[in-house]
């Protein structure tokens, strides 16, 4: 049994059994952030204060970043808020202080708690999610452990999807005896073309049961129309799984939005919860289709299919916190920011002779991250060597990303705390490496 469902059904006869002291206080209780940002004007739109620069310098205030460079890889994960950071390193000290005492008697209440405070964000059930630590772990469970395959059924993933999901997609192909197959998103994609894509696929593939749709991949930061493509697929008998993430925190959605079933999602990058800290989610009914982890009983409860062992109870009791901040901040004012900032690069860098952006000008395809190249320079090295160059010579870290079919490319992720002066930055150094 997992250990942290064994502990929830302990923790009741134990801590009616003994004396709780003043060290042992459920630190869940005491989560809540206070106000910490300006009162937004009513009647402003998340359009309008976008370009509100002294309320996103009070965001940015919460935050400490690096001066050591332009930092504009801000999607390998969030920073968390100095707020939130000090929740943390507090549930830290007493973690460590308490020791066993603590994780036996009242982390079991106070991980439900963080749990039920995740599926209101997600707009969920509690029984519809499971914490993890990180979408990878969410998809790993739910790619490896999806049960409704036949040997000789189809299985796709895309290009744009992520690296360790098509190995554990590809992991199907030797341990179920499923056919494997990829798609190329087009490029330029547009929101018509990339649905037709995956609508041609469906078509191709009589015997497709399982398709892996990435919401916001980490090349280009497109967003694909996931609720669109899972409403055909489920027409035609097709499951998706839906990696969201760099989707959700960023994007103003919630699960039910994406109409799927099944969905890995990540709570330390756009949310800012501390590393370690995501969730899966199968929607109620469903539970039954994905295998139980290693060992445990088949079932109804979620928290049956992961298994992490002891966790950094620290990260988690700072859930909450996050949460309450992201609450705060707005979940779309946050993208309409970060759109304004990422349209302020790619829409200047698009009337720069020989560089190649892949971005759409769709806001239906927009995210934070967008990606560009020099023209005709598509491969690994030539990614690698042009990040290189931005950082030595300018003061600008974005990273190479590879795995396109059209080629590999620079990344580039403001996050809610980046000024524009950096991106400004970005478009004057992106105006010298296109000249050489």
């Amino acid at each position: 049994m997992n250990p942290q469902r064994r502990a929830l059904l302990r923790a009741g006869s134990l801590a009616a059994a003994l004396p709780l002291t003043a060290g042992a206080a459920s630190a869940a209780a005491a989560s809540t952030l206070p106000v910490l940002l300006p009162a937004v004007p009513a009647g402003t739109t998340p359009q309008a204060l976008a370009s509100n620069q002294a309320y996103w310098q009070a965001v940015a205030a919460q935050y400490d970043t690096t001066d050591a460079v332009v930092q504009l890889d801000n999607a390998f994960w969030g920073s968390m808020a100095r707020p939130v950071l000090m929740h943390y390193q507090q549930q830290l000290a007493m973690v460590n202080r308490d020791n066993a005492w603590y994780a036996r008697m009242r982390f079991p209440a106070d991980f439900e708690a963080a749990r039920a405070a995740a599926a209101r964000a997600l707009g969920v059930g509690i029984d519809e999610i499971v914490l993890t630590r990180g979408a990878t772990e969410a998809l790993q469970v739910l790619i490896a452990g999806y049960k409704r395959l036949q040997p000789g059924d189809t299985v796709l993933y895309a290009d744009i999807d992520y690296d360790n999901m098509i190995t554990v997609t590809r992991w199907l192909e030797q341990r179920r005896g499923v056919q494997v197959v990829n798609i190329a998103m087009p490029e330029p994609f547009t929101h018509d073309n990339v649905i037709a894509a995956y609508v041609a696929a469906m078509e191709r593939h009589p015997k497709l049961k399982l398709m892996l749709l990435t919401h916001v991949n980490h090349r280009n930061g497109m967003v694909l129309p996931v609720a669109e493509i899972s409403r055909l697929a489920r027409t035609r008998g097709i499951d998706v799984i839906v990696d969201t993430a760099h989707g959700f925190g960023q994007l103003d959605m919630t699960i039910p939005d994406l109409q799927a079933d099944f969905a890995g999602i990540n709570l330390h990058k756009w949310i800012g919860a501390p590393v370690g800290v995501g969730a899966a989610y199968i929607k109620r009914g469903r539970v039954a289709d994905i295998d139980p982890w290693l060992g445990e009983k088949a079932g109804d409860d979620i928290r049956t299919r992961v298994h992490t062992g002891t966790v950094n109870f620290a990260a988690y009791l700072s859930l909450p916190a996050a949460l309450d901040l992201h609450a705060q901040i707005g979940v779309a004012n946050k993208q309409a920011r970060l759109r304004l900032l990422r349209n302020r690069w790619v829409e200047a860098a698009r009337g720069i002779d020989g560089i190649e952006v892949l971005a759409s000008s769709d806001p239906r395809l927009t995210s934070a991250i967008a990606s560009f190249r020099l023209k005709g320079k598509t491969s690994v090295a030539d990614s690698y060597a042009l990040s290189k160059k931005l950082v030595q010579e300018h003061g600008i870290f974005a990273v190479p990303r590879d795995g396109l079919a059209s080629g590999a490319c620079v990344r580039v992720t403001p996050g809610i705390f980046t000024p524009e002066s950096h991106v400004d930055r970005l478009i004057v150094a992106l105006r010298k490496v296109a000249r050489g």
